[in-house]
C-alpha cells in the first residue's frame, strides 16, 4: 500500500532536485555577469579573464541538468504538466548556459578594454549590468516559485535594457567620430553592451517559458526598442 505514495514522493524529489540545479545555474550566471561588469568597471584585466575561465562550470551544470531531465523522462514517462515542466527545465538550462557565454565574452572584452585609455560612456555599463543580472535572478525565482506575475514583471523590464543600449550606442558612435583613438575601446564597449542586451532578451525568454509553464498561455510577441543594427551580430562563442 505504501509503494505508490513512495513512488510519487520520489518523483517529486527528482523534480525538486532538477529545479534546484537550474536555479543554481541561474545564480552562477548572475554572479558571472556581475563579475564581468565589475572587472570592466575596475579595469581589472585578470578578473575579466577569470570570469571567462569560470564559464566551464556553467557548461558542466547545463550538461548535468540535461542528463537529469532526460533520465526522469526515460524512467517516468511523464505526461501533461510534468512533461511540460521537464521540457521547460531543459530549455531554461540551455538559455542560462548561453547567458554564461555572453558573460564570458564580456569578461574577455573587459580585459581588452583595461589595456586602453578610459572613455566616459563606460559608466553606463554597470547600471545596465545590474539591470540584466536582476532580470536573470527574478526570471529564475519565478521559475522556482511558479510565479507568473513575477515572470510578467521581468518581461516588462526588457525595454529598459534596450533603452540603455540605444543610449550607449549613440554616445559611443559620437566618441568614435570625434577621435579615432577611441574606436577600438568604443567597439569593445558596444559589443559588451550588445551582450548585456542579449542577456536581457534571454532572461525575458525564460520568463515567457515560466508564464507558459504556469498558465498554459503563450503571450503575444513583445516589442523591441533596439534602434540599432550595427554591432548587433557578434557571433556567439563557439559558433
Amino acid at each position: 500500500m505504501d509503494e505508490v505514495p513512495h513512488t510519487v514522493r520520489s518523483y517529486d524529489e527528482e523534480l525538486d532536485d532538477l529545479r534546484t540545479l537550474v536555479s543554481q545555474m541561474g545564480g552562477y550566471a548572475e554572479a558571472q555577469i556581475a563579475g564581468a561588469v565589475d572587472a570592466l568597471a575596475r579595469r581589472d584585466a585578470e578578473a575579466g579573464l577569470q570570469v571567462a575561465a569560470d564559464d566551464r562550470r556553467l557548461d558542466e551544470m547545463e550538461a548535468e541538468a540535461e542528463a537529469q531531465a532526460i533520465a526522469i523522462i526515460a524512467r517516468r514517462s511523464p505526461m501533461a504538466d510534468d512533461l511540460r515542466e521537464l521540457v521547460a527545465a531543459l530549455k531554461i538550462s540551455a538559455i542560462i548556459e548561453r547567458i554564461g557565454d555572453y558573460a564570458k565574452n564580456i569578461g574577455k572584452r573587459a580585459s581588452s578594454v583595461a589595456q586602453a585609455a578610459p572613455i566616459q560612456p563606460v559608466v553606463i555599463i554597470p547600471e545596465m549590468g545590474r539591470l540584466v543580472a536582476a532580470m536573470v535572478k527574478d526570471a529564475l525565482d519565478s521559475y522556482v516559485a511558479k510565479d507568473a506575475e513575477l515572470a510578467r514583471e521581468v518581461m516588462q523590464r526588457d525595454t529598459q535594457v534596450d533603452d540603455f543600449y540605444n543610449s550607449l550606442f549613440r554616445s559611443l558612435l559620437t566618441y568614435m567620430m570625434e577621435n579615432p583613438h577611441h574606436i577600438t575601446p568604443s567597439a569593445h564597449l558596444l559589443f559588451i553592451a550588445k551582450n548585456l542586451e542579449r542577456i536581457g532578451d534571454h532572461a525575458t525568454n525564460v520568463a515567457e517559458m515560466v508564464h507558459f509553464l504556469v498558465t498554459g498561455v503563450h503571450l503575444s510577441e513583445r516589442p523591441k526598442a533596439d534602434e540599432t543594427s550595427l554591432f548587433s551580430g557578434e557571433r556567439h562563442e563557439g559558433e
